[in-house]
């Protein structure tokens, strides 16, 4: 037996079927094949009935979902790669500059501040003495001179910051713009929708109508033979055991039985 794989749907996907099978039970009412809607199965029965066999009805459109799968996969494989190609030449224009910003932006607000508190620690610490060393003032001064660079490197730090929120806040917005669905893409997916509801969900649900020994909770029918899309396997071929096909039947014959009277050579009369 030789089998390939059944198209079956991506995660992503799902939500689409599931759209797809809701908007043909609401619009039901429109289509004359639908009549008979809520006679004897109403919508939610339908749809339980259609999500249990949701592998047959997305087979009926396997040709166009897996054409509508390669060409998604084709655009976000070209997308990447250009996304990947401006990073890279974006990231050699702005490392060198970015990378001395940021090391400056960190460090110097640090190595400020730590002088700053040596020297005006070590400043009134001799001041305290008597007689006062006459360096401690300029110890002080030293001290206070690092204190304002500190304000300094914490004030060009935070507006570092911003403005590189800006910019990257700026890009973002500009990227979001630019995005729009290709008109291949959307040609296969409404291929797609359409292949799936007009030769999957709708007959499904008009036979299921249709078929008065259908019903709730029976097992799934299958879609007819003419709409009945090829999996690529078929069935074993077998036999019943009455049936020859071809075969000879082994020969029998009974063993060769003689009667008591009969002893053999050695027992002849002499």
């Amino acid at each position: 037996m030789h089998m390939t794989s059944a198209p079956h749907l991506l995660t992503e996907d799902r939500p689409e079927f599931d759209r797809l099978l809701d908007e043909a039970l609401r619009t039901a009412n429109e289509r004359p094949e639908l009549a008979a809607l809520g006679e004897r199965l109403n919508a939610e029965q339908l749809r339980t009935m259609a999500m249990g066999a949701s592998a047959i009805l997305t087979a009926a459109a396997a040709a166009e979902y897996n054409h509508f799968v390669k060409v998604r996969e084709d655009l976000r494989d070209e997308a990447l790669t250009a996304s990947g190609r401006a990073g890279e030449h974006q990231d050699d224009g702005q490392d060198g500059g970015a990378g001395v910003s940021a090391i400056v932006a960190v460090l110097a607000p640090v190595l400020a501040g730590t002088a700053m508190l040596i020297f005006l620690l070590v400043g009134y610490s001799l001041k305290m003495l008597d007689p006062e060393p006459a360096f401690a003032k300029t110890m002080l001064t030293a001290g206070w001179l690092f204190g304002a660079l500190t304000v300094a490197a914490l004030l060009f730090a935070v507006i570092g910051l911003l403005v590189t929120a800006v910019r990257n806040s700026s890009t973002e917005v500009a990227a979001e713009e630019t995005v729009v669905i290709p008109d291949e893409l959307s040609r296969a997916r409404e291929a797609w929708r359409n292949a799936l509801l007009e030769r999957g969900i709708m007959p499904f649900l008009r036979d299921a109508l249709a078929d008065p020994s259908t019903r709730p909770g029976s097992p799934v029918r299958r879609l007819p033979s003419s709409r009945m899309p090829n999996l690529g396997y078929t069935a074993p071929d077998f036999t019943s055991p009455g049936t020859s096909g071809g075969a000879t039947r082994p020969g029998y014959s009974p063993p060769d039985f003689t009667s008591p009277d009969f002893g053999g050579p050695e027992h002849e009369s002499e």
